[in-house]
C-alpha cells in the first residue's frame, strides 16, 4: 500500500504545482492590469468625439439649418451618450497582489481530500490489497496452505463487500475439506454476484460431496435451478454423472459426463471425466452390457451405432505449426500458452455438429494426439458415426470456437475413420498405422 499512496501523491504534486501557479504569476499580472488602465486613453477619445460632433451641431445652427431647439435637443443628447460611454469605462480599483492567496492553499487540500476519498470509494485498493496478501502467503506446504487461508480470511472480514476476496477464498476451504467453510464464502459471493449459474453450479457441487455424494432435495432444487438457466453447464453435468455413476446407472453417467466435457475449458477436469467413461464402460462390459447412449432416433444413426460395436473409431494425428507462420503466432494479442488450439472431427458431409473436439494451448505444439469417441461433444455426434471426416486445427487467440479473423489454421479433408477391435486392444495405434499429418498453414482471412 505504500507504493499507491506514493504513487498518489506523485499525481497531486502537478496538480498542486498547478494551483499554485496563478499565485506566482499574480504579482506580474496586477502590475501589467494596471498599467494598462493607467494609460487607458478611450475616455478621452470619447470626449474628442463628443466635442466635434458639437461643434457640428454649432456649425448647422450658425447656417440656419438647425433652431434654437434642435441644437439644445442635440447637446443633451451627446451629452447624454458620453455621461454613458463614462459610465461603462467606470472600473472597480483593483485589489492588491496579495489578496486571495488563502483560497489556494484550501482548494489544494480540498483537492486532496477529495481525491482520497473518491479513490477509497470508487478505487480497487482492496484487490490491491488482495493481491498483496496472495503474494505474501506463497503455498509450499500444509502450513503455507493454512496460512493463506488465514490471511485470506482475515481479507474478507476487512472488506467482506469484496466478491473477489471470496472467490479466491471458497476454493481454497474446498481443497482443505472444510466443505462448511467453503459453502459459506461461495454464498456470500453470490450474494454479492447474484446467482450466477456457475456459481450456483459450485454450490450445488459442494453440498452434494457434503451430504456424501447423496441428490438431496436441497441439492436437486440447485441442479434444477443450474439448468433451466444453463442446460449445458458442464459443473452441475459432472455432477449429476457422479451421482448416476455412483448408482450404477452408467450409460447416464457417461451421457451426462460427454456433454461436461464439452464445456470444461481445463484439460485436467476433461481427462478426469474422460477416465470417468473409461471405468463406467468398464463396469458395463464386466456386467456384459453394452454403451447404448448412441441417440438411435434414425436409420442412419442406427447403422453408425452398430459400426462402432464393431469397432473403435480414432483417428491419431501429429499437429505441427508452419514455420512460416511462427512470426504471426508471436504477433497474436496473447502468448502461446494463452492462445487457445482446437482440433476438431467433422463430419465430411457437414450435417452433424463436431464428432470429437480436443482443446488445449499453442504451446503444446507439435503435439500427437488420438482422437475417439471419448472427445465427443455430444452423444448423437461422435467420430464412430462417420466413415469420412474432415480435420481441422485451429489457433485462436479469442479462444472462441468459431473462425475468427487473424486465426492460424490448418485442414485435412476426406480422411477415412479406421477402427480397431478388441483383436487389436494389445497393440497399440501408434503401431499399426502412421499418424495423419495435419499442419497449420494459413491465417484465416475472413
Amino acid at each position: 500500500m505504500i507504493l499507491l499512496w506514493l504513487a498518489i501523491a506523485v499525481l497531486l504534486l502537478p496538480a498542486g504545482w498547478l494551483l499554485l501557479l496563478p499565485l506566482r504569476r499574480a504579482r506580474r499580472v496586477h502590475a501589467a492590469q494596471q498599467a494598462f488602465e493607467d494609460n487607458d486613453s478611450l475616455g478621452a477619445e470619447n470626449v474628442r468625439v463628443y466635442r466635434r460632433r458639437l461643434a457640428s451641431l454649432e456649425r448647422g445652427h450658425a447656417r440656419g439649418e438647425l433652431d434654437d431647439t434642435a441644437l439644445a435637443e442635440g447637446r443633451v443628447e451627446l451629452e447624454r451618450s458620453l455621461l454613458e460611454d463614462a459610465e461603462a469605462l467606470r472600473r472597480s480599483p483593483l485589489k492588491a497582489a496579495g489578496s486571495g492567496r488563502v483560497l489556494v492553499p484550501v482548494l489544494l487540500v480540498a483537492m486532496v481530500a477529495g481525491s482520497l476519498y473518491w479513490y477509497q470509494r470508487e478505487g480497487a485498493s482492496g484487490d490491491l490489497a488482495l493481491a498483496q496478501a496472495i503474494a505474501a502467503t506463497p503455498i509450499h506446504d500444509a502450513a503455507s496452505f493454512n496460512a493463506r487461508i488465514a490471511r485470506l480470511r482475515a481479507e474478507a472480514e476487512a472488506q467482506p463487500d469484496n466478491a473477489k476476496v471470496w472467490m479466491a477464498l471458497f476454493p481454497l476451504y474446498r481443497d482443505a475439506g472444510r466443505l462448511d467453510e467453503a459453502m459459506q464464502s461461495l454464498e456470500a459471493l453470490i450474494a454479492l454476484e447474484g446467482r450466477v449459474p456457475a456459481l450456483v453450479a459450485q454450490l450445488a457441487q459442494l453440498k452434494f460431496f457434503a451430504a456424501q455424494r447423496t441428490l438431496t432435495d436441497e441439492v436437486q432444487g440447485l441442479v434444477d435451478e443450474v439448468l433451466a438457466a444453463d442446460p449445458r453447464q458442464p459443473t452441475v453435468l459432472g455432477l449429476l454423472g457422479i451421482e448416476a455413476f455412483e448408482q450404477a446407472r452408467y450409460p447416464e453417467a457417461i451421457d451426462y459426463w460427454r456433454k461436461a466435457i464439452a464445456g470444461f475449458e481445463n484439460p485436467d477436469a476433461a481427462k478426469a471425466l474422460r477416465e470417468g467413461i473409461a471405468a463406467a464402460r468398464q463396469r458395463m462390459a464386466s456386467a456384459g452390457e453394452v454403451d447404448a447412449s448412441v441417440a438411435l432416433d434414425s436409420p442412419a444413426t442406427t447403422a453408425a451405432a452398430q459400426d462402432s460395436q464393431a469397432g473403435t473409431a480414432r483417428l491419431t494425428l501429429k499437429v505441427s505449426l508452419d514455420p512460416a507462420l511462427e512470426a504471426q503466432l508471436a504477433a497474436m494479442p496473447v502468448s502461446a500458452d494463452e492462445a487457445t488450439l482446437f482440433i476438431v472431427a467433422r463430419d465430411a458431409e457437414g450435417k452433424l455438429p463436431p464428432l470429437a473436439v480436443v482443446r488445449t494451448t499453442a504451446d503444446t505444439l507439435p503435439l500427437t494426439v488420438t482422437l475417439s469417441d471419448d472427445d465427443a461433444m455430444a452423444p448423437m455426434a461422435r467420430l464412430s458415426m462417420a466413415e469420412r471426416v474432415t480435420l481441422v486445427a485451429r489457433i485462436s487467440a479469442s479462444g472462441q470456437p468459431a473462425a475468427q479473423s487473424g486465426d492460424l489454421e490448418g485442414k485435412l479433408e476426406n480422411v477415412i475413420v479406421t477402427r480397431s477391435t478388441e483383436a487389436d486392444a494389445d497393440v497399440s495405434h501408434e503401431a499399426a498405422d502412421a499418424p495423419l499429418m495435419l499442419r497449420i498453414d494459413h491465417r484465416v482471412a475472413r
